[in-house]
C-alpha cells in the first residue's frame, strides 16, 4: 500500500500543483462530512448510556504528544493567504478571521471531548477514524469504510500541495541572487529531498504516537513559535523601510506590539525546555 501511495502520488512532486479550488473544496467537504459523523455516533453512544470514558484531569506525559496534534491543527493557518487575499475590501477581515478560528476550535473541542468521554483510554487508537471500523460502533458498513479510509482521502489530497510547496521552499532556500539551478537539481534533486524523507519514515515506524510526539514537540515548536515570531519581525523592520516610519496600517493587528514577539519567543524556549524535560523523565521511567 505504501509503494502504490508513492507510484500514484509520488510523481506529483516532481511537477507544479495549480488551480487547486475544487481539491479543496472537495477535500473541505469530506472533513466536514467525517467530522460531523464521528461527533454524532460518538454523541449518540454516550446517550445511549453506552460511554467508556472516565478520563483524568491532567495526564503530564502527554504533552508532547499534544505539541504533535497542535502542529496539526496549525496546519489550518496553512490556507490563511488563500483565504485572506481574494477578499477585496478587508476593513472585517480580522472579524472573519477570528470566526474561522472560533470555529475550526469549536469543532476539535467536540471531536476531542466526545471521543475521550466515548471510549476508554486505552481502546482509543491513533488515528481516531478507525474507533469506527467497528460494527458494534456503527452498522452501516458505508459509513464504516468512509471513516476507516477518511485518512486516505485527506492524506492523497494534502500531500502532493504540501510536497510541492516543500520543494518550492528548499528553492528559496538555497536560491542564490541573479543564479540558476541546473536542470538535473531543479527538476530532480529537489522533488526527491523532498519525497524520499516521509517514504523512509513511513517504511520505518508505524508508531503515530511516538511519531506525531517527537516531530510536534520540537519542529512543531520552530513551526508554531519561533519562526512566526521571526517573520514578524522581519517584516515589520522591512515596511518601516519601504514605506517609512509613518505610514499608518489601517489593517494593524491588535498583537502589534514587539512584547507579543518577545512573549511568544520566552514561551517557545519553555516549551522546548519542558518537552525535552518530560521525553527524558518519561524514557528514563520505562
Amino acid at each position: 500500500f505504501q509503494a502504490a501511495f508513492t507510484l500514484l502520488l509520488g510523481p506529483f512532486t516532481f511537477f507544479n500543483v495549480q488551480k487547486t479550488k475544487y481539491l479543496q473544496i472537495m477535500t473541505s467537504l469530506m472533513r466536514w462530512i467525517a467530522f460531523i459523523l464521528m461527533i454524532i455516533l460518538a454523541l449518540i453512544r454516550i446517550s445511549k448510556g453506552q460511554a467508556e470514558g472516565h478520563p483524568s484531569m491532567a495526564q503530564l506525559s502527554g504533552i508532547r504528544n499534544l505539541f504533535g496534534v497542535c502542529v496539526y491543527s496549525f496546519m489550518c493557518q496553512h490556507s490563511l493567504p488563500s483565504l485572506v487575499t481574494p477578499i477585496s475590501k478587508k476593513k472585517h477581515v480580522n472579524k472573519l478571521v477570528l470566526l474561522d478560528y472560533i470555529l475550526i476550535l469549536a469543532f476539535y473541542s467536540l471531536l476531542s471531548f466526545t471521543a475521550i468521554y466515548c471510549f476508554r483510554n486505552d481502546t482509543l487508537m491513533d488515528m481516531y477514524t478507525l474507533n469506527f471500523t467497528n460494527c458494534k460502533i456503527i452498522n452501516v458498513a458505508f459509513i464504516r469504510y468512509f471513516l476507516g479510509l477518511f485518512p486516505v482521502f485527506t492524506i492523497s489530497t494534502n500531500f502532493p500541495i504540501i510536497a510541492v510547496t516543500l520543494r518550492n521552499n528548499w528553492k528559496t532556500l538555497f536560491h542564490r541572487e541573479g543564479g540558476t539551478y541546473p536542470w538535473v537539481v531543479d527538476r530532480i534533486v529537489f522533488p526527491a529531498i523532498t519525497l524520499i524523507p516521509p517514504v523512509l519514515v513511513a517504511f520505518c515506524t508505524h508508531d503515530l504516537e511516538s511519531l506525531v510526539g517527537i516531530t510536534g514537540a520540537y519542529a512543531g515548536n520552530g513551526i508554531q513559535y519561533l519562526i512566526p515570531a521571526f517573520l514578524a519581525y522581519c517584516s515589520r523592520k522591512d515596511t518601516q523601510l519601504v514605506f517609512g516610519s509613518g505610514t499608518v496600517n489601517k489593517h494593524l493587528s491588535p498583537f502589534r506590539h514587539t512584547f507579543w514577539i518577545v512573549f511568544v519567543l520566552i514561551w517557545g524556549f519553555s516549551c522546548f525546555v519542558f518537552v525535552t524535560a518530560n521525553i527524558v523523565l518519561s524514557e528514563s521511567k520505562l
